[in-house]
């Protein structure tokens, strides 16, 4: 999660233009819209969200890797953490 304000900020506005994307698909969908505009549509929605969850997961790294682990098992738990966190990402 972002926890700086810049950071927050650009992560709510991410959010907000992958809403209007979404609105704008259902516009699209509820008009009846070819299904070639449509689909490009959605691999922008799928795209932008793919944009968001990488920087929100890119801060969530760096957070977690900027503070230094005390023990050699904490390390370790941090980077198990991490690993999980891209591995669900991937999928």
């Amino acid at each position: 999660m972002p926890h700086s304000p810049a950071e927050k900020k650009r992560v709510l506005a991410r959010v907000r233009r992958v809403r209007g994307q979404v609105d704008a698909l259902e516009r699209a969908l509820e008009a009846g819209a070819d299904c070639g505009p449509v689909l490009q549509q959605i691999a922008a929605i799928r795209g932008a969200v793919n944009g968001l969850m990488a920087g929100v997961l890119e801060s969530h790294l760096r957070e977690e890797f900027a503070q230094a682990a005390a023990t050699p098992q904490q390390r370790q738990a941090s980077i198990d953490d991490a690993v999980a966190l891209v591995r669900s990402y991937l999928r």
